[in-house]
């Protein structure tokens, strides 16, 4: 018999597509044969203390959210022995989803909830808080902030609108980065610690990054004129900005960083943390339903 579920649901997520989309995926969730209890998180402290109660009673506990709450309640799903945890789109982003292979349609998701498979996936961690996807900071810092204000009928493309508004007033920073112990120093627009390929909705920053292999990429860009990133710019959505000279892309498991001025690290969309920090990989940290296709758990 198949474990309870219980869901939890961000109000505010995406505008309210979470709770739009909550008649029909209880509906699918429970015409698979599972049982539903539907939580409503207050604030990501709630969601955390909600996810450990429901997981140590043998729920299976699944988010219909954005990427912030999932990377929340898995990191409270990490220490609690046996957990399980289900993901269903219901964010603006939804970055977790599209590079695991879950469908961005909440009610088609929920087939993964009733037959995907128990992966172990790793997950990165801000000073200690967790993330599922990438944390960035300098340019993406200014990015992140007027995104998370714009309009909500934007949707995925708050982030290209964040980055074009950002670029009017940007002034390159010195970075200092460590990388498993060896340091190096740069002028110039970012920095991300990525345990997965993409976030701002499709944006491929770091398209190698594997969820399982218990490495972070760390994707620095290094300084060029406002005209040579706008032309690289674009290049992300299909991740070939790589090869651009000034971006460098190396892997690590533990990665410290400082600048020469105040920048806000954002992760999964949210504020997580205050320069200087130290990123940290936990390799295969909290097990997630994944698809039982191909396409699934080893292309994540």
């Amino acid at each position: 018999m198949p474990a309870p579920v219980t869901l939890l649901v961000n109000p505010a997520s995406g505008g309210g597509r979470a709770l739009k989309a909550l008649p029909a995926v209880q509906e699918a969730l429970r015409t698979s044969g599972l049982a539903v209890t539907v939580q409503h998180t207050e604030s990501l402290e709630h969601a955390r203390g909600l996810a450990t109660a429901a997981a140590t009673d043998g729920n299976t506990v699944v988010t219909l959210s954005g990427d912030g709450l999932v990377g929340v309640v898995a990191g409270a799903l990490a220490d609690v022995p046996g957990a399980v945890l289900g993901v269903l789109p219901g964010g603006r982003g939804n970055d977790f989803a599209r590079m695991a292979g879950i469908p961005l349609d909440a009610v088609a998701a929920c087939a993964v909830i009733a037959t995907g498979v128990p992966t172990p996936v790793d997950l990165g961690e801000v000073d200690g808080k967790p993330y599922v996807g990438i944390a960035s900071l300098g340019f993406d810092s200014d990015v992140n902030r007027i995104a998370n204000d714009a309009p909500s009928f934007l949707g995925g493309q708050a982030y290209t609108y964040g980055a074009l508004r950002a670029l009017v007033t940007w002034k390159h920073a010195t970075f200092t980065v460590g990388i498993d112990g060896a340091q190096r120093t740069f002028r110039g627009w970012s920095v991300a610690a990525a345990n997965s390929k993409a976030y701002g909705g499709g944006m491929l920053l770091a398209p190698a990054a594997d969820l399982t292999d218990g490495l972070l990429d760390i994707v620095t860009n290094d300084e060029c004129s406002r005209l040579r990133f706008l032309t690289i710019l674009p290049k992300v959505f299909k991740g070939t900005h790589v090869d651009a000279p000034m971006v460098q892309v190396q892997q690590g498991r533990e990665i410290t960083i400082s600048a020469d001025r105040p920048f806000t690290v954002y992760a999964d969309g949210d504020p997580i943390g205050e320069l200087p920090v130290t990123i940290r990989c936990r390799p295969g940290a909290v097990t997630v339903l994944l698809p039982a296709t191909p396409g699934g758990p080893s292309a994540a």
